[in-house]
């Protein structure tokens, strides 16, 4: 058998245990198990079409294999910085490539109290109050996550515009489209918005306490 042959099996028999790999990445639900079993498949289809000089698979293949890499790379980095937002201070910047601006005048109310909730909210410039507590919220903080979690999905406070500024949105689809993806990153994210959570009733409690104090004689 001369060698031309030898690479057209070589080729056969690599691309089908190549699309071993692509049918195991069918029965897959979360994303990064997916991109990494892609990427073995790109490296295979590209190692048997070499032989066989077949350069439409090798180009096809490599575009696919820098788009999957791309993407592992993303969903990692995430995991990683909701995991450092959590031990440090529960920051949701990492949020921020998946989010759209929205330009926000003084006196205009954002959202109602009791109205459905279907995105969160985080602060770029301005000032925001939350009207029922009157807590302002300064820039840099996440609002309306909690909606998110709560069974009925509907605002416990109205949120405010006192001066002109900045926001940015993200979907509660959005969210829950990537914890599908990265059930890793559902984890603590519901990890965050629960320290989150403490984090506001101990704000509201110092608040009340020092309303509560006596003042002086």
């Amino acid at each position: 058998m001369d060698s031309a042959h030898l690479a057209e099996h070589a080729g056969t028999a690599g691309a089908l245990f190549a699309s071993v790999f692509v049918v195991a990445t069918t029965t897959m639900r979360t994303m990064i198990p997916l991109r990494v079993f892609g990427i073995i498949s790109n490296f295979v289809f590209i190692a048997t079409a070499i032989p066989t000089h077949n350069y439409l698979v090798i180009v096809v293949q490599s575009v696919v294999l820098v788009l999957n890499s791309y993407r592992l790379h993303q969903m990692l980095q995430l995991v990683r910085d909701v995991k450092k937002s959590v031990n440090s201070d529960l920051s949701m910047e990492w949020l921020k490539p998946f989010m759209t601006e929205r330009q926000c005048a003084a006196g205009e109310v954002l959202f109602y109290k009791d109205e459905k909730a279907e995105d969160m909210l985080y602060i770029v410039s301005g000032r925001f109050r939350l009207v029922e507590s009157g807590i302002e919220l300064p820039v840099g903080a996440i609002v309306g996550e909690l909606g998110m979690l709560s069974p009925s999905n509907m605002r416990t406070q109205s949120l405010e515009c006192i001066e002109a500024g900045l926001v940015l949105s993200v979907s509660y689809t959005k969210v829950e489209e990537l914890y599908v993806q990265n059930p890793e990153f559902g984890f603590y994210f519901l990890r965050l918005a629960s320290a989150r959570l403490f984090q506001n009733l101990a704000t509201l409690e110092q608040r009340l306490a020092r309303q509560a104090a006596p003042g002086p004689a």
